[in-house]
């Protein structure tokens, strides 16, 4: 095996002679990709969903990568240089065991089984956060393959192959501390710098700068665009990472009702819950709408054929799933869905002069007045401070 070195730990210590096992696009793909994990665990809360989907995004362009650089890479890469059987892993856990495992120069057999598990977990996961993605938020490239229901349960296997990941980078961690500990060297640093000790002749990798420089180039690249909505944002133009697909509008439905509040799109309450309060326009909530017949004959369609049950948006489904059928809601704020969004949400901010109501959900929602209420378009007022809401 190309990188399998059995010489006893301490005489490496003694060596002042180092080969370049890890190339630069090896480093760079194996940082690149923890950063990506941790940005992405630390941006589960949808208000950051652009970041979050960008670093998936980045993740599956540096898993592809790592296995294009397997077949065509430098020696200590390719798959062929660290591909153990069960029972090689086998024997060097027994040798870890008793503290005297054998060195490998590249991967040891436990290890390179780690890296094809990480490999394959990282793809299952951005291959499930796409189809949740194109599912539940209806966006990305795959938007559409998936309904709703569907959307949210490969997110939710999206969430779950995440903590399987979770946990065997805390196997590779560990596994990382304890050779260096039995072999005396610092594997991070290696890491790092490409380099490692060899007390015999081996094969030296070659740096691959421009490679390495074109990947660093490529990423810098597409993280400007990404993100350059908010190079440009102002605080009175917000920027919107995601857009939803237009709603239905009706000019006379958004004249009456926006005279009064926002005109809340038909889209967040069910048609049980639209036909009851056109019935009841002359009490609207302690008000007389004084609406005339041929305007009721216009508005009301509209509200019945665009209500929550068609599932225009993620808000749609999610608010008509979350009322029961035997309740005929008429506020939105009333809904299962909306209490359980704002349930962390203070009086203090309710109660704020740039919200000062529950009904001013372009306060904080910048695509309110449209009607979606896409995820992270939701963005609190400067000097609000409130707990974030989350799922």
């Amino acid at each position: 095996m190309l990188n399998q070195m059995t010489q006893p730990p301490e005489n490496f210590s003694k060596q002042e002679s180092k080969v370049r096992v890890w190339d630069i696009p090896v480093r760079l793909f194996h940082w690149t990709l923890a950063s990506c994990f941790i940005v992405a665990w630390l941006t589960l809360d949808n208000r950051y969903l652009d970041i979050h989907v960008f670093a998936g995004y980045l993740m599956g362009g540096l898993i592809l990568f790592r296995l294009l650089w397997g077949f065509i890479g430098s020696p200590y890469a390719r798959f062929r240089n660290f591909t153990f059987s069960r029972l090689e892993v086998w024997d060097y856990l027994k040798g870890v065991l008793h503290r005297h495992p054998p060195r490998f120069l590249g991967h040891n057999p436990a290890g390179s089984w780690a890296i094809h598990l990480l490999l394959g977990i990282g793809l299952s996961i951005i291959i499930s956060g796409l189809l949740g993605f194109g599912g539940e938020e209806q966006q990305g490239p795959l938007a559409g393959w998936l309904n709703y229901p569907q959307g949210e349960l490969m997110l939710e296997f999206h969430e779950w192959l995440s903590w399987l990941m979770l946990v065997m980078v805390i196997i590779h961690l560990m596994g990382v501390l304890v050779e260096s500990l039995l072999h005396q060297e610092n594997l991070v640093a290696a890491m790092l710098t490409g380099f490692k000790p060899s007390a015999v002749d081996a094969v030296s990798s070659a740096s691959h700068w421009k490679i390495g420089s074109a990947m660093l180039a490529i990423i810098i690249t597409v993280s400007l665009f990404w993100f350059q909505g908010y190079l440009t944002e102002t605080p009175e133009k917000r920027y919107q990472p995601f857009y939803g697909s237009a709603l239905p509008d009706n000019l006379l439905w958004r004249e009456e009702c926006g005279a009064c509040h926002l005109a809340f799109h038909p889209s967040l309450l069910p048609t049980r819950s639209w036909k009851a309060m056109m019935e009841g326009q002359v009490s609207h909530f302690g008000e007389d709408l004084f609406l005339e017949q041929n305007i009721v004959k216009e508005i009301e369609p509209f509200l019945v054929k665009n209500a929550a049950e068609q599932e225009a948006t993620e808000a749609a489904w999610k608010i008509n799933r979350s009322i029961p059928k035997a309740e005929t809601l008429l506020r939105i704020t009333e809904t299962p869905y909306w209490i359980k969004k704002h349930q962390k949400i203070s009086d203090a901010v309710w109660g704020h002069p740039k919200v000062n109501s529950k009904v001013n959900c372009a306060a904080c929602h910048i695509d309110a007045e449209v009607g979606t209420f896409e995820d992270a378009a939701m963005h609190l007022p400067d000097d609000i401070e409130a707990t974030a809401i989350t799922e």
